[in-house]
């Protein structure tokens, strides 16, 4: 049988100007969830790109 893949996850982009107030406040801030996705993103890609070599 064939090994189920994992759903893969779309690059992330920055949150718009307006998304982040700029107060320093908010928890999470926008930043907080856009550099999280990023970084999932990033280890995603890399364990694909092992898998090809």
């Amino acid at each position: 049988m064939d090994k189920p893949q994992p759903k893969v996850i779309d690059k992330p982009y920055p949150p718009a100007d307006d998304d982040c107030c700029g107060g320093g406040a908010c928890c999470p801030c926008v930043w907080d969830h856009y550099y999280a996705q990023r970084k999932l993103w990033n280890a995603q890609r890399a364990a694909l790109l092992e898998e090809t070599e």
